[in-house]
């Protein structure tokens, strides 16, 4: 697995294929565990089609924490080599005002952390992630 981070908006929109979002709740860190999954992930998801990846990541921070006060944060687009396949993403930083109540999507539970949990779901490209939005931010 190969990441590489760019300036934001250097790629062009209709070539992210995700929204990924690292946010803040009263001072702690929002990890989310998929139904499926017993790990933690940093909020994201897809872009659907015709959508600015922009409205994605309100959607996507929404559908996965509730969150329903924000300000969200574009910090930059980046590329991943998996399996010799090529894809590209934005990241976002949000800090988060109020939670309302989760949706039934595909996110069963929202927790709070003082630093990224160890037992992440993708720990070869979360932990950078990560680290490239507490670094801007900071």
């Amino acid at each position: 697995m190969e990441i590489e981070f760019y300036e934001k908006n250097i790629i062009d929109n209709n070539k992210l294929r995700y929204a990924i979002i690292v946010a803040r709740y009263k001072g702690k860190w929002i990890f989310v565990k998929h139904k499926e999954r017993d790990t933690w992930e940093i909020p994201a998801g897809h872009r659907e089609v015709g959508e600015d990846i922009n409205y994605t990541a309100e959607r996507e921070l929404f559908e996965e924490t509730g969150a329903k006060s924000f300000n969200i944060e574009y910090i930059n687009d980046y590329s991943l080599i998996f399996n010799g396949e090529k894809s590209y993403a934005a990241l976002f930083f949000a800090e988060i005002y109020s939670l309302g109540e989760l949706p039934d999507f595909e996110i069963r539970e929202v927790k709070e952390f003082d630093d990224i949990p160890k037992d992440l779901t993708y720990p070869n490209i979360q932990q950078y992630l990560f680290k490239k939005v507490k670094d801007e931010i900071i």
